[in-house]
């Protein structure tokens, strides 16, 4: 199977900027679109921004111009820096994958655990 571990959640003063890192390790064949969500309390989760296994990206209107996704393939790993932050912007955030296992035939999403961002305003 395939497993997701999120990292650098946190703590942050609005303005401030984060870095989120997704890992993904097990039997993978292969990954194609990576992406992370994020959900707050009361709301329903919803998508931050993905990336598919060519590059090409897609934001959600409200964080456009202030995130940014980007994957290391060789890695596994998924990316979102995130800047300009504010208290809207406080959520659980979620990666998730689109991955192939090995045995498997056809792909399948995983999800993280997720990672607590708190925003201080």
């Amino acid at each position: 199977q395939v497993q997701l571990v999120e990292s650098g959640g946190g703590l942050v003063q609005a303005g401030g900027s984060l870095r989120l890192s997704c890992a993904a390790s097990g039997s993978i064949f292969s990954i194609n679109y990576m992406g992370w969500y994020r959900q707050a309390p009361g709301k329903q989760r919803e998508l931050v921004a993905g990336i598919t296994s060519s590059g090409d990206t897609n934001y959600a209107d409200s964080v456009k111009g202030r995130f940014t996704i980007s994957r290391d393939n060789a890695r596994n790993t998924v990316y979102l820096q995130m800047n300009s932050l504010n208290a809207e912007d406080t959520a659980v955030y979620y990666c998730q994958m689109t991955a192939r296992a090995v045995g498997r035939v056809a792909p399948g999403p995983y999800w993280g655990q997720g990672t607590q961002v708190t925003v201080s305003s």
